[in-house]
């Protein structure tokens, strides 16, 4: 599959190397160190302990020394579903928050396999309603609140907006789905591809394993779960998808996409020509560049217009 790649990213991704994902390897993948995270003195980041009994945890950014209320972006970090923290998406919240003036909310939720399905999906909901109750401590407007998550938690995001809509506490304004995984059957001739990089056919079964549990393979899995087994998703916030031709999400997100706009929803996808899953590592390529610059827009679109 590296012949496909697109020849402004092949280098990057040829030089990327993982440990196969696997029961045996999971906490040596664990341990691998993330870059260094820059301090920008302009954004304010505050950590609120939401769940005593569980430790859950969000994280608050917002510019520092603006007053007002601001829209805010409630973002799931990636990871799989078994590794990861909210440091993940500290680089890109700093660099968003410089140029928009906004809120972030990250979630650190449980990780699978220790805490299967549902307990992620509920840490995310957990995350997300005590957002909405204390909007206004945190100086955001309750209106303006979108939901984003890249990968495997662009399908937790996923689920959450099915969950929102489906329990009617209160509403999101918006969901920002990149490459997300969301379809647990893994049946698409994408998904069956041999030689992806970054996330390959037996990373991505390892990872619903580790997900669903006792509930991998089941024929009544909740949609929630796996939203691409949801019938109904009329109701659903405007939403934006983005994938690569490169990876084997690309037929589940853009057949979701397609079901989204059949059911009403106001839907953007973007299909990157010989763009990777995991496309983000490609820091400085163009395509790279090219896919953050269209989210930007899109998300400003949602937040200020």
């Amino acid at each position: 599959m590296l012949e496909s790649l697109h020849p402004d990213v092949r280098s990057a991704i040829e030089a990327f190397v993982r440990l196969p994902l696997d029961a045996e390897n999971l906490a040596a993948v664990r341990a691998t160190p993330y870059p260094p995270v820059p301090v920008f003195d302009a954004v304010e980041m505050r950590d609120h302990v939401i769940d005593e009994t569980t430790g859950l945890q969000v994280q608050s950014y917002r510019p520092r020394g603006l007053g007002g209320r601001l829209p805010c972006v409630y973002y799931i970090h990636g990871g799989g579903y078994i590794r990861g923290t909210h440091a993940i998406s500290s680089p890109r919240v700093y660099q968003w928050i410089s140029s928009r003036p906004c809120v972030y909310v990250s979630v650190d939720y449980r990780l699978a396999p220790e805490t299967p399905f549902p307990g992620p999906l509920e840490d995310c909901y957990a995350g997300q309603r005590w957002l909405h109750q204390h909007a206004d401590e945190l100086g955001v407007d309750n209106a303006r609140i979108g939901v984003n998550g890249i990968s495997a938690v662009g399908g937790l995001a996923a689920g959450l907006s099915l969950l929102v809509r489906d329990r009617g506490e209160f509403r999101l304004a918006f969901q920002a789905l990149e490459c997300p995984m969301i379809d647990d059957r893994q049946c698409t001739p994408s998904s069956q591809q041999d030689g992806l990089p970054i996330w390959s056919k037996a990373d991505n079964e390892f990872g619903w394993r580790a997900y669903l549990g006792s509930l991998y393979g089941s024929a009544d899995l909740p949609y929630v779960a796996a939203p691409a087994r949801a019938t109904d998703l009329s109701g659903l916030p405007p939403s934006y998808l983005a994938v690569g031709t490169v990876d084997g999400f690309r037929d589940e997100v853009i057949d979701y996409a397609t079901r989204l706009s059949q059911a009403g929803v106001p839907t953007d996808l973007r299909v990157y020509a010989g763009a990777p899953h995991g496309l983000q590592i490609a820091v400085g390529t163009s395509l790279a560049d090219r896919w953050a610059s269209d989210l930007e827009m899109w998300l400003a679109h949602q937040m200020f217009h």
